[in-house]
């Protein structure tokens, strides 16, 4: 039996900012593992991240309520720049963003905080990780309420 959390009546969706194919597998993985079956958006990067999140270039728009998962480290617009941009952004500076890297850089983490992330993973063991990057979001689900 999958599971799908919902915000009140509509289903929360997720957006994966990640350029990395196996990363990026392994959340579909851990979702499909803990029989989780809310919809799975993946950008590869800030910019088709935005593009997600705003109906651009023939993308189509992700629908509220969401939650961004967000890599760091990619190419054209990586992680911490379009961290900066979605908090400028009147429509999408509420957005909920976990970070979720290979960084443990004490820098990268206070300037991600700073723009007020959710919470800060950092990716060890690509397959435990992100199951239990999937499982916290589980339980943020079923005890936080969103707009």
């Amino acid at each position: 039996m999958s599971t799908s959390y919902r915000s009140e009546a509509r289903p929360v969706s997720l957006l994966l900012v990640e350029d990395d194919e196996i990363d990026a597998t392994a959340v579909r993985r851990a979702l499909a593992v803990l029989k989780i079956a809310n919809v799975l958006h993946i950008a590869r990067d800030g910019i088709e991240a935005f593009e997600a999140l705003r109906g651009e270039n023939g993308r189509e728009k992700i629908s509220r309520p969401y939650l961004i998962l967000l890599d760091l480290n990619m190419p054209r617009m990586d992680g911490r720049e379009f961290l900066e941009e979605l908090r400028k952004d009147p429509e999408l500076a509420d957005s909920i963003v976990f970070i979720m890297t290979t960084s443990r850089n004490e820098e990268d983490k206070r300037a991600a905080y700073a723009l007020n992330v959710a919470g800060y993973i950092v990716k060890e063991d690509p397959i435990g990780t992100f199951r239990q990057a999937i499982n916290l979001l589980d339980h943020y689900w079923r005890l936080v309420e969103l707009p």
